[in-house]
């Protein structure tokens, strides 16, 4: 078994992301989804949709959220969601290079998947001297 990833964001943004990281990788050795969260929703009318969402990726070891803002209405959406019953963590500030930091763990439990997503977020911003 492994951690299934959710990525919860505005629109055009999850599916951007999870695109480019197929692309680089080819298939993602984690079970993947994107659930974007429209512009004039609000979390409560998405629950049942999305916790359908983490239950597709859900292999049994818990999902891994993550969320593009922290505070938006797709993070309160994650935030929900965590308490529905299946393990789950969030992490925001959903990227690039987050997404492929976990995808080349996949060995990871969930919580220290949670902490390579951190890490990955910063460790993926660099200040060129040039």
């Amino acid at each position: 078994m492994s951690v299934g990833v959710l990525l919860l964001s505005h629109p055009g943004v999850g599916s951007a992301v999870l695109s480019a990281a197929r692309g680089l990788l080819g298939s993602l050795p984690l079970a993947t989804e994107a659930f974007e969260v429209p512009w004039e929703a609000e979390p409560e009318q998405l629950l049942a949709a999305a916790s359908r969402a983490m239950r597709k990726v859900d292999a049994g070891d818990g999902v891994l959220l993550l969320t593009d803002l922290y505070g938006a209405s797709p993070a309160r959406l994650a935030e929900r969601l965590v308490h529905l019953g299946t393990p789950a963590r969030r992490v925001s500030g959903l990227g690039l290079p987050m997404l492929l930091r976990v995808q080349n763990y996949p060995e990871h439990d969930l919580e220290e998947l949670t902490r390579t997503a951190a890490a990955g977020a910063r460790n993926g911003v660099v200040v060129d001297d040039a």
